[in-house]
């Protein structure tokens, strides 16, 4: 296909996105017999589940009692892909415009000039742009990737290594519970009793071998061209502790930016685009799924946001074709979906 004729082709349905939640849309509209573009600013499809953290488990998706991070992803991309969409990585969008013409368009210009458009969008970028939560401790940034860790792309990195833990989300439990069996031995603090995780994973953690300290926090990290030990307190009793160890993982989230997103007119509130109950946002055939939307009530869990992208889908459908059914009926009710 001849340079212009890709800058004039119009997808039915432009998903910005290639995580779990837009790769799901991007499926959906294969269902629905739209031809449909990913576009993410990632060398690769899977968003979070390859970019952070592709062998840890994940345990709350529908038809799995845990699954490999990488291996969802994976399944998720041979799902999406199997109706031809076509997929842009390496691509950050800038500016969303709209065509002067009746055609009613939609124009989306990367960071390289590449030009995408599309009859409908679908926003579904997580929670944008994603770095790291840092503590405000000597050495920091000196020890990073010398035995101070963010995320975990191989576990095995972490065999028979004495490491601690810091963080009281779903991530820090997580990784105790996953690296418990390969480390030497794992300590977690966090700095309050209470956890920001699943009481289930929270259960397991106490009933597991790993030493919980709670109301705990890192002063001090020892070593200069590695991890060496750690200093940590009560932040009640201002009791301080040393440890001998050589492996630090930080826990903590991420700090998140949508980037020039921002300046596309939606309806924010911080890092989030408010959306209705049928995932419209606030601009003309654009709506919005997954960790970068809020509403009242929304929970951000990847089965939500399969839910919501659907929504999404559906909704673009019957409006570029008003005549297409909102609703089509359930997959498995379709022709030839029967095995005997």
């Amino acid at each position: 296909m001849s340079e212009k004729n890709i800058m004039d082709k119009v997808s039915d349905i432009i998903i910005l996105g290639g995580g779990p939640v837009g790769l799901y849309g991007a499926f959906y509209s294969g269902i629905r017999s739209m031809s449909c573009k990913i576009i993410d600013s990632l060398p690769e499809l899977g968003g979070q589940l390859t970019a952070l953290y592709p062998k840890k488990y994940v345990y709350d998706v529908p038809g799995f009692t845990k699954v490999l991070a990488r291996d969802l992803a994976k399944q998720l991309i041979q799902q999406a892909t199997q109706f031809d969409a076509e997929i842009c990585l390496n691509e950050k969008v800038m500016k969303l415009e709209y065509e002067t013409d009746e055609s009613k368009t939609l124009k989306l210009t990367a960071h390289n000039g590449s030009v995408h458009r599309g009859r409908s969008i679908i926003i579904a970028a997580g929670a944008g742009a994603f770095l790291p939560r840092k503590l405000d401790v000597h050495n920091m940034d000196e020890l990073e990737g010398h035995g101070l860790y963010y995320t975990v792309k191989d576990p095995d990195q972490f065999k028979d290594k004495d490491l601690i833990i810091i963080g009281g989300g779903d991530s820090a439990i997580d990784w105790a519970l996953g690296l418990e069996p390969i480390a030497k031995n794992i300590t977690l603090i966090h700095r309050s009793d209470r956890f920001r995780a699943h009481e289930y994973s929270v259960h397991n953690l106490f009933d597991s071998k790993v030493s919980v300290l709670t109301h705990h926090e890192l002063k001090a990290l020892h070593g200069e061209d590695h991890v060496e030990g750690v200093t940590i307190f009560d932040n009640v009793t201002g009791e301080e502790k040393d440890f001998k160890l050589d492996t630090v993982l930080c826990n903590l989230g991420f700090m998140t930016n949508l980037g020039p997103i921002k300046e596309w007119g939606f309806e924010l509130d911080k890092n989030t685009i408010h959306v209705t109950q049928t995932m419209n946002t606030n601009l003309d055939r654009v709506w919005a799924a997954g960790d970068i939307v809020d509403y009242p009530g929304k929970l951000k869990l990847i089965s939500t946001g399969f839910a919501e992208a659907a929504i999404a889908v559906n909704m673009a459908k019957h409006t570029i074709e008003p005549n297409a059914k909102l609703f089509p009926g359930h997959s498995s009710s379709k022709k030839n979906t029967f095995k005997f």
